[in-house]
């Protein structure tokens, strides 16, 4: 079914006239001749757009405009008016409405700009809801998370180029990828250009392309700035970029112009550029491994992306998370994650930061047998901090017995006669030694 138009208007013609035409073209419409009439049903039932005549007995067509912008601002509002001014016009404008129609209607351009209205109020629902739902994969409520989300909500709308800078695993494609889906590129491309893994033989090739019969191509082929035209390119790890494919790209991202290799067309390239990199990029260009020029290029809009270690407090939101996503693509029961365990989670210093802690849950949700995620589930040495961690054999020796214990009691249901036989020692040491290093059943812990 079509979308629903609310027509108001004071001359019972001109109401039947739109109502026919419009009905003609499948929408549906309601006729109604005052403002606190329109302004009732907006009320009761949300239209998709609303065509409003100026000149109205009681409240006019601008005060109506207002409210129904004001309370209700996705609604498109498309003012007609067989006395129109270019003030009334700048105003109705000024409060929001979507287009202004002089009368006499010229009813083809009505139709037009009606489609139009109702097109760009989708558009922009669409784009709000994806933004919504874009921000939801940034999981976390910390104040540094808070900080990244409103970085990448203010870049993505412009055409800035960006750099962001992060450890291994913080999530940094995510947050290009963000940044390109809030943009209004997103019905673009995304390319990837992962830097690590250029292979310099055919750097031109894979880049730029290459024509038909050009080694290796055996037909025409487009590069990776060729692929990315009219969306973003993102150079994943570009401080792994070699200084032969530094140089190279430089000079693309200075004209942006390329050729084909064996070709003699020159393609100019509409493109957004993102990068991001793992190292110091400054550190990087004064000890000559990344050039400058290529570097203040890129670093237009910086954003650094927090580790896990900083932002702690996101732990168990974004544990949850994973158990609640893997937990339904493997058909798990598993629910939840023990107080205990979480407090191990958040001590834990996480060198591979969110990539480590949703590998870590898809593991347990996979393993875990329970509905919850106890401490006993979690691998040694997880809870050790850095400082906690053997500083020599004996600790290491220790360590490493602690877990080999701790790992056949649970296999064996807590079975001390048969743990003690699987060990190879007698029953009376296994208590001493479960002694010795605290170990206990779950439920003894929490009493």
């Amino acid at each position: 079914m079509k979308e629903f138009i609310l027509i108001v208007d004071d001359e019972p013609d001109i109401l039947s006239t739109l109502k026919a035409v419009l009905e003609d073209e499948g929408y549906r419409t309601l006729g109604v001749t005052t403002g606190e009439e329109a302004l009732k049903f907006v009320e009761r039932e949300l239209p998709d757009l609303v065509i409003l005549d100026v000149w109205l007995e009681g409240i006019d067509g601008i005060e109506v405009l207002g409210q129904i912008k004001q309370k209700y601002p996705d609604i498109p509002v498309l003012i007609i008016s067989g006395h129109g001014t270019i003030e009334t016009a700048i105003k109705a404008v000024k409060l929001g409405a979507y287009d202004f129609i002089e009368k006499p209607l010229d009813l083809d351009r009505l139709l037009l700009k009606v489609e139009k209205a109702i097109e760009d109020a989708k558009l922009r629902r669409e784009h709000r809801l994806l933004k919504e739902e874009r921000k939801k994969e940034i999981i976390g409520e910390s104040p540094r998370t808070k900080e990244l989300i409103r970085q990448i909500e203010l870049v993505a709308p412009t055409d800035c180029w960006v750099l962001i800078y992060g450890e291994s695993g913080t999530g940094k494609e995510l947050v290009a990828r963000m940044i390109h889906e809030l943009s209004p590129r997103k019905d673009g491309p995304f390319v990837v250009v992962n830097c690590a893994t250029l292979p310099e033989e055919h750097i031109e090739v894979e880049l730029f392309g290459c024509e038909p019969g050009v080694h290796p191509c055996s037909q025409m082929r487009k590069g990776k700035f060729e692929l990315a035209n009219e969306g973003t390119l993102y150079f994943d790890e570009v401080g792994d970029m070699s200084p032969k494919v530094q140089a190279k790209v430089l000079r693309v991202l200075e004209e942006l112009k390329i050729e084909r290799v064996g070709g003699t067309r020159i393609i100019d390239l509409d493109i957004r550029v993102i990068a991001s990199t793992n190292k110091d990029l400054e550190k990087e260009v004064e000890e000559g491994r990344f050039r400058h020029e290529l570097f203040y290029r890129l670093n237009v809009f910086p954003i650094r992306v927090p580790s896990l270690r900083e932002r702690k407090e996101d732990i168990p939101l974004l544990a949850r998370h994973f158990v609640k996503e893997f937990s339904q693509k493997y058909g798990k029961k598993v629910k939840d994650i023990s107080p205990q365990a979480l407090k191990i989670l958040m001590d834990y210093h996480w060198p591979g930061n969110v990539r480590e802690l949703k590998n870590l849950m898809e593991r347990l949700v996979i393993l875990v047998q329970d509905e919850i995620i106890k401490e006993s589930d979690l691998p040694f040495p997880l809870g050790e901090t850095q400082e906690k961690r053997p500083q020599n054999l004996k600790e290491a020796k220790e360590a490493f017995e602690k877990e080999l214990i701790l790992r056949t009691l649970k296999k064996n249901e807590w079975n001390i006669s048969r743990s003690a036989e699987e060990l190879g020692i007698e029953r009376s040491y296994l208590y001493k030694k479960m002694k010795s290093y605290g170990i206990k059943r779950e439920e003894e812990r929490q009493q």
